[in-house]
């Protein structure tokens, strides 16, 4: 399956010590780049306040690798139209599940905490030939 069309991608940032910490997520492809949400204080984006280095692969609800990893970069975005179109193509992928989400989000007060990811495979990286190997 391809990275584009995955319901969950595993994306994997590395701890200081380069150990890398994989976790299952929803990510909506546009224009070259994977969108990702997350709660603004989880541990991904920690790490990636400290480095971009990432890796990214196809996955299933629980983490369980269905494809090779390949190499990226993210970054969190803060530019509101940046966040906007992230929000428009996570919709757009999910539906009402992403719908239920931000609902959820808005009544918890969790929606103004979430930080908004741009993940960008790496050029070289993308060959799907290559073999899947644990994070």
């Amino acid at each position: 399956m391809e990275l584009e069309a995955a319901q969950y991608i595993s994306l994997a940032t590395f701890r200081r010590s380069g150990v890398p910490v994989a976790t299952p997520v929803w990510a909506a492809y546009q224009g070259g780049v994977y969108y990702v949400f997350s709660a603004g204080n989880a541990g991904k984006v920690k790490r990636l306040r400290l480095s971009p280095r990432s890796r990214v692969a196809v996955c299933n609800v629980r983490g369980v690798l269905q494809g090779p990893w390949h190499e990226a970069r993210a970054e969190i975005i803060t530019e509101s139209a940046q966040i906007e179109t992230a929000l428009a193509a996570l919709r757009r992928k999910y539906g009402l599940a992403m719908w239920l989400a931000d609902l959820l989000a808005r009544l918890s007060g969790r929606m103004a905490r979430r930080a908004y990811l741009a993940v960008r495979v790496d050029e070289a990286d993308s060959d799907p030939s290559k073999q899947a190997e644990t994070p």
